[in-house]
């Protein structure tokens, strides 16, 4: 029935007045013959009595509809407003009508007839409209509603796209208008009532059709093909969507099932599988503790190393609703296995309850990713920040020591690389006193390694999240510097680069991750605003949506970030891994510099720590202005 409804819904114009016109020259025909039937008592031949006064009624009734508008759409008007139109037609027809009937004598056709047949084709065109309306106006109102929504096209005219299309009849969100496909011989065809186009027509689609919304119905290609399309449509303006799992969409939810491209998808990042013996080798079977569990890499380190199926999973953190989120999150990862996963709310500050932990679970490999890590805050809070940064490392690094882990991850940062901020220098102490432990050992029991590598997508404090919001609540973008760059990269391909690396520890090392080529923040804050179906304002366009506002580099920030120190860096048998060549300082003339180190923190006498960083982190260069909030206020008690 639908199909009927919609073959007589897309009919041209001048088909369904043709129709219209006829139905009610039959209306017109029949209710004389009725009104014959009222007046007389009995029904009439089709005789020159009847014929003649119904030639007469269509002749006065098409003009006068016409004219009056009830031709103009069929299904315009509804309620009063058809019943106005109705009865402003009849009225004026009603008139020619008896007039004519009344004045100019017909044999054997009664005077009556002229007031008779009107009243009852005023009921008939009405009922008529009425009919039409009941039968197929939802069908037709919703159309009207769904012209003044956006237009999308669905790129991939297979059976993804064709049950796309149908899961998506009666979203409110947008109206799909064509479909594209990169197969010659769909182009030019027709797919569930929609044209499959070249994508080479998109440009004209955009700027003849209006189309602003591409939903990409491609779940079978590779990453690689995605990516490809990705970037050939990212000159146009358009709010491109990703089709999940089609049995989602049917649940009735299109709107929400329809997803946002990834970031890694608009930065166009290739992506490399990864090697399972490498995964495998430190966790299968074995106890693992992960520190800063409920982070952003942390809480990822925690599921990746689920899935390889430890023997237990020891998650340690200091924030106690982390923490229980992310149990929470792998109880329901871990429903049909029987590893333990032990909670365990600790900070790694406390030297006393991290040997008590190592000795009574006896971790054989440890991911340590507890740290403070956001720049203009470590630099505002610096000695508790390297008390973090530094001493926690040491505690966790000593506590392996004594119980003889067998490998320490450490997740470090491409900001230890000649860094601008403590945040930076903090963690190339971590480096240096992991490096320096590891070969101050006599046996090797404990294989020490660092990994660094830049932002991670989506992580919490990352710029990402913040656009997000700020394009969703049309507010300016805000940013430190046009120039501004940073190497980015998936926070699920970090964590299983970082248990690979891991893995391939031979101690001591420094591995780098391979983040591709450093990413413009100016340049990615454009490519959201433009996916988002947005465009940007500026001097050359006055009239966008969203602006960029440049706010002024924060304390301690650097324009752009390296990964190494020396530039001789070592590939290993991971193409996404290399090992860094970085010299380091030996354990018995660091441990006098940590130990003076230690009594100025505990001090928070920050310009003798300055120093000692700027004497041991190669690079690192004290600010001229120290920002450190509880030094600033008591230097200003002293004076």
């Amino acid at each position: 029935m639908n199909k009927i409804k919609l073959y007589f819904l897309d009919l041209p114009r001048f088909s369904k007045l043709i129709i219209y016109l006829v139905v009610d020259s039959f209306l017109c025909f029949l209710t004389v013959w009725f009104s014959f039937y009222l007046r007389l008592g009995e029904l009439s031949r089709l005789e020159s009595s009847i014929i003649l006064p119904s030639l007469l009624s269509i002749i006065f009734a098409i003009p006068v509809f016409y004219f009056s508008g009830l031709y103009r759409t069929i299904f315009r008007y509804s309620g009063w407003a058809a019943m106005l139109t109705v009865s402003k037609s009849i009225i004026i027809y009603g008139i020619l009508f008896s007039t004519f009937i009344t004045l100019i004598s017909f044999r054997d056709v009664p005077r009556t007839i002229g007031i008779i047949q009107p009243l009852l084709l005023f009921f008939s065109v009405g009922g008529s409209r009425a009919l039409i309306r009941y039968w197929i106006g939802d069908l037709y109102r919703n159309r009207i509603k769904k012209s003044h929504l956006p237009r999308a096209a669905i790129y991939g005219a297979g059976n993804a796209g064709r049950e796309l299309i149908s899961a998506l009849e009666n979203s409110n969100e947008f109206l799909v208008s064509c479909f594209l496909d990169d197969d010659k011989d769909k182009q030019g065809r027709v797919l569930a009532g929609k044209k499959i186009y070249s994508p080479r027509s998109l440009d004209y689609l955009v700027k003849n059709e209006n189309i602003s919304f591409l939903l990409l119905a491609l779940p079978r290609i590779n990453y690689s093909q995605r990516i490809k399309i990705i970037k050939n449509v990212s000159r146009f303006n358009l709010s491109v969507r990703t089709l999940p799992n089609l049995a989602e969409i049917a649940k009735g939810n299109p709107s929400y099932n329809l997803m946002e491209l990834e970031i890694d998808e608009l930065l166009g990042r290739e992506k490399v599988d990864p090697d399972n013996i490498l995964l495998q080798k430190n966790i299968i079977k074995q106890t693992v503790l992960v520190t800063g569990a409920g982070g952003s890499i942390g809480s990822q380190l925690c599921k990746e190393i689920l899935r390889i199926k430890p023997k237990r999973l020891l998650i340690l953190d200091s924030n106690e609703y982390s923490l229980y989120k992310l149990q929470n999150e792998l109880n329901i990862l871990n429903n049909s296995e029987d590893i333990e996963i032990i909670p365990i709310i600790c900070s790694i500050q406390d030297e006393k309850n991290i040997n008590l932990i190592f000795k009574t679970w006896l971790p054989e490999t440890v991911y340590h990713a507890a740290a403070y890590k956001h720049v203009p805050i470590v630099e505002y809070n610096i000695a508790e920040g390297l008390k973090n940064n530094v001493y926690g490392t040491l505690n966790l690094a000593r506590a392996s020591l004594k119980t003889k882990v067998k490998n320490f991850v450490f997740i470090s940062t491409d900001k230890a690389v000649r860094p601008t901020n403590i945040m930076g220098a903090s963690k190339r102490m971590g480096e240096l006193c992991l490096q320096a432990l590891y070969a101050n050992q006599k046996e090797k029991d404990t294989k020490f390694s660092m990994v660094r590598f830049g932002n991670v997508l989506d992580s919490s404090g990352s710029v990402i999240p913040r656009f997000r919001k700020q394009i969703k609540e049309r507010i300016p973008i805000t940013l430190t510097h046009p120039e501004i760059s940073r190497y980015f990269m998936t926070i699920e391909e970090a964590a299983e680069l970082v248990i690979q690396a891991g893995a391939m520890s031979e101690g001591g090392d420094v591995f780098l991750l391979d983040m591709g080529e450093p990413v413009k923040i100016y340049d990615l804050a454009i490519k959201m605003i433009q996916f988002s179906g947005l465009q940007l304002k500026d001097e050359y366009n006055p009239y966008g949506d969203i602006e960029i506002e440049i706010t002024g580099l924060r304390p301690g920030e650097k324009l752009y970030e390296e990964l190494l120190i020396e530039e001789n860096s070592l590939p290993t048998n991971h193409p996404k891994i290399f090992k860094a060549q970085d010299n380091f300082i030996n354990w018995s003339e660091l441990k006098i510099d940590i130990q003076s180190l230690e009594n100025y923190i505990y001090n928070n006498d920050v310009k003798n720590i300055l120093p000692i960083l700027e004497s041991l982190v190669d690079g690192y260069s004290p600010p001229k202005e120290i920002v450190d909030w509880i030094f600033n206020e008591n230097s200003k008690k002293d004076i």
